[in-house]
């Protein structure tokens, strides 16, 4: 299975999501989740993390953290070892509690729009899994094993150290005070009654293939977020050999990204422009050396290769670049030399 990349970074906010191994309970009492909270305030004393929002289900949690430092991996593996064993020798217990890798979604916190659509998103958790019913004059409040209830909805003086529920209610544009702490859990208990149990607090794709998603994706955020992200990222995308762990979304996104680059360059060394393309043989020695560009320094797919330099289909792309390899064809001397400068001959 393919293997998210790990970006980490001063200042970087993620969206953390953990599930119990085969989906079973991580949590089967209240104790169990007073254990995570102390644990988790353990491990933001550890790593100087701050969290902004939390809420914990029955077989998951999630959170929304700041790392002030760039050390998500080194907390993560002290958070979810630690617990783990505590669990386990309260239950009398062995073995894994967690099941796959965690998720970590990176998230654009400097922008008012993806940090408040991620808070609501976690903090609607409860609305989606029906242990909130808004139609029965319930309140997204009154349920206790969330940020919401154990912070944002109460006075300062009695909250944990390590939310940074002040910023929250700020981003959101409330007061903390009990005026503005009210308008803040008013806010989601209307968010739950326009959407509905089902899809509160959650945020349709944009349709693109940037993989922008609360949950599904890389990154929470805009493009240019995403193309900083991807840039912090290149460097450990490029010195990883295995082609499985490089399979992940940002990879993935990098080398779409990378792809356009070599694509608009080789183009320009070859005197090709892309209106004219179609109109070119899918067999010109031009297109075959951009093709197999392409295929040897990304992971793009074949039938994207073949779409943006108009050779018809994957497996002429593969028959083209097979012949390439086989016999090179004379090239111009300013692709030749391209080709060179990015090493490949």
């Amino acid at each position: 299975m393919a293997r998210s990349i790990r970006i980490e970074y001063p200042g970087a906010f993620y969206h953390v999501m953990a599930r119990g191994n085969r989906r079973e309970r991580i949590f089967g009492d209240e104790a169990d989740r007073k254990f995570f909270c102390q644990t988790l305030g353990e491990a933001c004393g550890r790593t100087g993390w701050r969290v902004h929002a939390w809420v914990l289900l029955s077989n998951h949690y999630h959170l929304m953290v700041e790392t002030p430092e760039a050390n998500l991996v080194e907390g993560m593996k002290w958070l979810q070892n630690t617990y783990t064993r505590r669990f386990n020798s309260r239950h009398r217990l062995w073995g894994r509690l967690f099941g796959d890798r965690y998720k970590a979604i990176l998230s654009d916190g400097s922008s008012d729009y993806y940090y408040g659509s991620l808070m609501d998103y976690i903090h609607l958790n409860p609305v989606r899994a029906g242990l909130v019913r808004i139609g029965r004059g319930q309140s997204v409040r009154d349920y206790p094993w969330s940020s919401l209830a154990a912070g944002y909805a109460v006075p300062a003086r009695k909250r944990l150290p390590w939310l940074a529920a002040a910023e929250g209610l700020a981003m959101a544009q409330c007061a903390d005070t009990a005026a503005g702490r009210r308008r803040f859990v008013e806010h989601l208990d209307e968010r739950a009654r326009e959407e509905g149990a089902r899809s509160a607090g959650i945020i349709p794709p944009a349709g693109d293939r940037r993989r922008s998603h609360l949950r599904h994706g890389w990154y929470w955020g805009s493009q240019a977020f995403a193309e900083r992200i991807l840039k912090l990222a290149e460097k450990k995308i490029v010195s990883r050999k295995n082609r499985t762990y490089r399979s992940g979304a940002i990879a993935h996104a990098y080398d779409g990204a990378e792809a356009e680059r070599l694509l608009g360059e080789g183009l320009a060394a070859a005197g090709l422009e892309e209106s004219v393309l179609s109109c070119i043989p899918g067999s010109d020695a031009r297109k075959r050396a951009l093709a197999n560009l392409l295929l040897e320094r990304t992971l793009v797919r074949q039938s994207w290769v073949a779409e943006r330099l108009a050779m018809g289909s994957a497996a002429n792309v593969s028959q083209q670049v097979r012949r390439y390899r086989i016999k090179k064809p004379k090239l111009p001397p300013k692709l030749q030399a391209y080709l060179r400068s990015v090493k490949i001959c």
